[in-house]
């Protein structure tokens, strides 16, 4: 069994492969290490160029497109390590990036997983939307990060190098262990893409678990190569699994007040989009709550099953406040002046 397995779910994503496989390939050649390209059933060159180039790298070819969470699930079943690395495909690593994960994981058998610190490929100063430097949501389910608020993005001056427990750990660079992945459910296959590692990780803090960042590890991070941050599709997708994601996991006393809020909200993010001449984005998020009333039914058994599993019913690395309201009406427009309790 190997340490830890490196790896890459690549669908058409020869260009990106060219790009970055080069790094994660000289990098990571330390013991008990392996890198891994699961191919989504690409139509392009992926798998002959990195059988032609590559030849040291384990190929995984799935027979279909199962998208980022289930393409995950169903290759990370065919790794045999103690740690694995969900890595995206336009992930730049630097040297000494894995020696760090796997010590800290060794070291503290209580944390699930981590993240390194995510900055941004194109302007390697500043954190990247996706990560930054450990994710966290607040009381109505909004993504942040430590270095990103919704669109502000600070610039790295070593202000966030110290670990903190955070609550998700990016998916664009994901250590986690494989065993506690699995015993959790991993990703939601359902999902397709968007939210899913941030509903995992929910899963795994409400079941005693801890996430982490790890400054000491470096990545530089593309963002938006598979679908760019204006994509209807995007926005259908993000809005609709967050919202599967509060269904799935908030407790009872909690659900009904978060979820009329969020109905409130995302119609006035529709209505700005429209103002801005976002019609389609607009469209998006509408449909998104359209289509969560619709299947919601369809998650009842999950949402059953993770509350019975639940054993932390007050996650300390959730922001109990509103996000919105601090960034617009106090100003809080960075990490560092937010106040968690």
């Amino acid at each position: 069994m190997k340490k830890i397995s490196v790896v890459i779910l690549n669908w058409n994503g020869r260009q990106l492969l060219e790009e970055f496989l080069p790094s994660v390939v000289a990098f990571s050649r330390i013991e008990g290490a392996e890198v891994v390209v699961a191919d989504n059933c690409s139509t392009d060159d992926s798998i002959s160029f990195v059988r032609e180039n590559y030849p040291a790298v384990r190929l995984i070819c799935l027979p279909e497109n199962y998208g980022y969470a289930d393409g995950y699930n169903k290759s990370l079943a065919q790794v045999e390590a103690e740690y694995v690395v969900l890595l995206n495909s336009d992930v730049e690593v630097t040297e000494g990036w894995l020696e760090p994960i796997i010590s800290f994981l060794d070291e503290n058998p209580d944390v699930a997983g981590l993240q390194p610190k995510l900055l941004a490929q194109k302007n390697k100063h500043c954190f990247e939307y996706a990560g930054a430097a450990g994710g966290f949501i607040d009381k109505y389910g909004y993504p942040f990060c430590r270095g990103r608020i919704f669109d502000n993005l600070e610039e790295d001056g070593g202000q966030y190098d110290q670990p903190i427990d955070v609550f998700w750990a990016t998916g664009a660079c994901l250590a986690v262990r494989l065993k506690d992945y699995f015993e959790a459910g991993g990703l939601d296959a359902s999902f397709f893409a968007h939210m899913e590692e941030i509903d995992l990780c929910w899963r795994l803090n409400a079941r005693g678990k801890r996430l982490m960042c790890l400054p000491q590890s470096v990545v530089y991070h593309v963002g938006g190569a598979t679908l760019s941050e204006t994509s209807p599709h995007k926005t259908y997708l993000n809005f609709r699994n967050n919202l599967l994601m509060l269904y799935k996991n908030l407790p009872d006393n909690a659900l009904g007040g978060v979820l009329r809020m969020r109905r409130f909200l995302d119609l006035l993010a529709a209505l700005q989009m429209l103002l801005l001449g976002k019609r389609a984005n607009a469209q998006a998020v509408l449909k998104a709550q359209k289509d969560f009333k619709k299947i919601k039914p369809d998650y009842k058994a999950a949402r059953n099953q993770n509350l019975a599993k639940t054993i932390v019913h007050t996650i300390p690395t959730i922001y109990n406040k509103s996000l919105l309201w601090n960034f617009y009406a106090k100003g809080r427009k960075v990490f560092s002046s937010l106040r968690f309790r």
